[in-house]
Parts: C-alpha cells; structure tokens; sequence
C-alpha cells in the first residue's frame, strides 16, 4: 500500500462515515481508475467507515437512521468495487445463518454484522427478527450452514438462544454447527451457560470470531 492509496482509503471510509453515499461512489470509481488495489479499498476504506460507524452507534452517538445510510454508502461502494477484486471475494464458501432471535424485532445489530460478514466473504442467510429457534435449525440444516448467528437486545428473549443449542442438542447436529450469540444484554459468561461457541459484544468482534470458528484465523 503507498501513501496515495492509503490517503484514499481513508477519504473513503470517512465518506461513509459521514454519510455520503454520491463520494464513496465517486472515491470508490477513483480507486479504479489510479489502478489501486480494491481488496484493501473495502478493507481499509469500505469497512473501516462502517465500523466507526458502529462504533458510535454503540455509543449512541450515532443512531438507526445514520447507521443505515452508512451502510448504504460502504454498498454503493462495493457494487463498484467488487468486479474489481482479483482475488476471489471471499472465495471461502463458509455459511452464517443469522437472525434475531423471537420475541425480539431490534435488528439494526444483526444487521451490521450480517453486513461486516459478508464483505469479509461469508454466505450469509439473513432470517431477519423474530425468527423461532427451529426456524434457526431448520435453515441451518437446509443450507449447510457452518455458523448460527443469534442476536438479540432484551433480556427476556435471551432463552430463545438457548432453545436453539437445545434443539441442535436433541436431534443430535450439535456438532454439526458453530453457534455464537450477540447483544448488548448477554455476556460470555452466558454464553459459555448456555454452550454456545462464542461471543461477541461488538459486530467486528464478531466476524473475528465466525473467522476463527471456522477455521480462517487464529483466536480473535
């Protein structure tokens, strides 16, 4: 990376984090036209503008309607980009379901991650909120899926996840997936109560975790 590109870069991540879909299209054709890389384009400057982003919004600095137009802008972006990528995007074949869990219609966390997931190269089968623990399984199953992704924001849905792990228990798949769970209201400590695989608070935090679950890196 030179100091042209990453000066770039980072022009692009700061146009999606403040919200200017027309110049990260424009930063996003310019990354073509200087012949720069367009991997490391998503990367340091798609990515990295979503997940300031988020980072504010776990703040609350930053709330629903921003943290959509970002994404908004980081896609506007990568529909440029991606035919681009001479590597291949992703190319890993791993599988996350994902949802929120029933009871629970707070999806603007889910969705971030299933946005940071697929920029990372995950097939992601997004079941969107209130999705019942055998709706989990029952697609999980369908798609091979490598990863469960279960997320909710109230405490009094949190059981759901655990009905999922005891469904997979039952039927006796559990081996066959890795189940992470996510939301302001749990920890890890219930997470290891529970027996899911992982947890994560933050959604880069949680990629980190789907990578080293299935394979593609070391321990976040």
């Amino acid at each position: 990376m030179t100091p042209e590109s990453a000066e770039l870069y980072e022009r692009l991540a700061n146009a999606v984090f403040e919200l200017d879909e027309d110049l990260a299209k424009a930063l996003s054709h310019e990354v073509i036209e200087r012949g720069f890389d367009a991997w490391d384009a998503v990367e340091q400057g798609l990515l990295a503008g979503v997940n300031k982003a988020g980072k504010l919004f776990d703040e609350e600095e930053y709330f629903v309607p921003e943290l959509l137009i970002a994404a908004d802008a980081m896609y506007a972006g990568l529909e440029i980009l991606r035919p681009h990528i001479d590597r291949p995007f992703g190319g890993h074949g791993r599988k996350v379901v994902i949802g929120v869990v029933q009871g629970d219609t707070h999806d603007i966390g889910k969705n971030l991650v299933r946005i940071m997931l697929e920029v990372a190269g995950f097939e992601v089968h997004d079941l969107g909120r209130d999705v019942s623990p055998r709706a989990f399984v029952d697609r999980a199953i369908a798609v091979k899926a490598d990863v469960i992704a279960l997320s909710t924001l109230m405490t009094t849905t949190m059981g759901r996840m655990r009905e999922v792990i005891e469904i997979l228990d039952a039927e006796k798949i559990r081996n066959r997936f890795k189940v992470i769970v996510g939301g302001s209201p749990l920890s890890q400590q219930f997470a290891d109560r529970i027996g899911a695989d992982g947890y994560a608070p933050k959604a880069a935090q949680a990629v980190l975790l789907a990578r080293h679950l299935t394979g593609l890196a070391t321990a976040p």
